[in-house]
């Protein structure tokens, strides 16, 4: 165990250089001289992973993966993998829940007294307010670190990216009576504060314990191409400040600077959507929760980052409105969807409960999700743009149309409300080939050629349910 605020200046940047070369040795599922995840260097609104764009989508369990020692997340990435899906989000361990947050059974974030696994080591002071003894903020829980990078090794051999999240504000009293930062539950001296001002700069000496375990965490995964850090859960609750924001990003920034690989760094904007006026320079990706309609992707386009949903729920436990939610997403040209799934808990990592919490989930809705991921990676996505003037006639008033892309070589569209449309489409002349997709199947439907002179087309869909997609793509000559 290290004592981390004893290590400054030069000694730091020294000891984490050399923590991150272990770390290295370590990550043995990370392809040789992999970069890490970044954004794709001709199109920034997507990212470029292991030599491919990529799209992030998954549905996933509930984020505590790595801090409760009861998940088995070998066969909770087991299943992800197997549904195709290709991203995972999970929390630090800087903070956790307890059983009753949330109306939410088998919560994965909820660990059981001494089952809690955080980034600091216990010290021998009895007293931690769920089972145990307290923690010490100056030194570290070796067999934490262990087990983040097995998780993110484990993933990263299944091709999953992990969005890990270092902070979370503590929405109510009992989450803040259990947390390691509360001067109640450490040796430090440090937390004697309001739960609203634990992730602000009014904290005190709590900062300094808060950038050296970023500083730590960001060092400790330094070595995986499969990650990315998100600064704050929903930083808009419980006080959260911007200027604290800067600085947790800051000290991923300076973290990284004497390591070989930097990772992208994410932001939680706003639950639906909000333009982002001042965007921080170090933040690649712009998160939001429950957009819905997805506007968030059209206020922020211009930014030029990647822009994701990356927690929804709160909508009843069928698939409906998840997936459409889904397709209405990607096809206005965001990068990353991720469902929370509380049908993984924490003694059903396979994912085969029935969710009992504020949302859905299940492997119908992944398998679902896994089609919506085949059908952007089917494109040349790279070079597609958002296109609202690609369906020229009106729609009914129960229809929505979302639509990415190439003039005159290739067009991704979904289809929401409806049992059956005939579109007007704008397109240049050539021929194409179009295939209606059933989004709960896969399958195509209804295909046709279309050979066109240009201007407007009509197009009629086969009959559908409530929704449907449809790709054209121009023929070769």
């Amino acid at each position: 165990m290290i004592d981390v605020l004893t290590l400054c200046g030069l000694a730091t940047v020294i000891v984490m250089a050399a923590v991150a070369a272990a770390s290295a040795a370590e990550a043995g599922s990370t392809p040789a001289g992999a970069e890490p995840l970044r954004l794709h260097p001709e199109n920034p609104h997507y990212f470029l992973f292991r030599g491919k764009p990529t799209v992030l989508i998954t549905s996933g369990e509930h984020y505590g993966a790595v801090l409760n020692l009861d998940f088995d997340y070998k066969t909770y990435l087991d299943e992800i993998a197997a549904k195709r899906l290709n991203l995972t989000r999970t929390f630090s361990g800087a903070y956790r829940e307890v059983p009753a947050s949330f109306g939410i059974t088998g919560n994965t974030l909820a660990p059981a007294p001494n089952r809690y696994a955080a980034p600091w080591a216990r010290s021998d002071t009895p007293g931690y307010a769920h089972g145990g003894n307290k923690f010490d903020l100056a030194k570290w829980d070796e067999a934490y670190f262990k087990r983040l990078k097995d998780f993110l090794a484990e993933a990263g051999s299944r091709g999953i990216v992990v969005e890990l999240v270092l902070f979370c504000p503590l929405y109510d009293e009992g989450l803040w009576n259990v947390s390691p930062m509360n001067a109640a539950n450490n040796v430090n001296g440090v937390g004697a504060l309001k739960k609203d001002e634990a992730l602000t700069l009014r904290n005190g000496k709590l900062l300094e314990f808060q950038l050296a375990v970023t500083r730590k965490i960001v060092t400790e995964a330094g070595a995986f191409d499969n990650v990315y850090f998100e600064i704050a859960n929903e930083p808009y609750f419980g006080g959260v400040t911007l200027e604290w924001q800067k600085k947790i990003a800051d000290a991923i920034v300076e973290a990284e600077a004497a390591l070989p690989k930097k990772h992208l760094i994410a932001q939680n904007i706003a639950n639906g959507s909000v333009k982002v006026d001042q965007p921080n320079p170090a933040v690649s990706i712009l998160n939001f929760h429950y957009s819905s309609p997805p506007d968030s992707v059209a206020m922020n386009w211009g930014l030029g980052r990647a822009i994701a949903d990356d927690e929804t729920g709160f909508k009843g436990s069928a698939d409906v409105p998840y997936r459409p939610d889904a397709w209405d997403f990607l096809l206005a040209g965001g990068a990353v969807y991720s469902n929370l799934d509380y049908s993984f808990r924490t003694d059903n990592a396979a994912g085969t409960a029935e969710p009992k919490a504020p949302g859905g989930g299940g492997a119908n809705l992944r398998r679902q999700l896994a089609i919506l991921k085949d059908f952007i990676h089917g494109f040349d996505f790279v070079h597609v743009a958002p296109d609202r003037s690609l369906v020229a006639a009106g729609l009914p008033k129960d229809v929505t149309a979302r639509a990415l892309a190439e003039k005159g070589k290739q067009y991704a569209l979904f289809i929401r409300g409806g049992e059956r449309v005939e579109l007007k489409l704008d397109l240049p002349a050539g021929a194409y080939r179009a295939e209606w997709v059933n989004t709960l199947t896969g399958a195509v439907d209804k295909a046709e050629r279309l050979d066109h002179a240009g201007g407007a087309r009509m197009i009629e869909s086969p009959p559908y349910k409530g929704e449907i997609a449809l790709r054209i793509v121009r023929e070769k000559p």
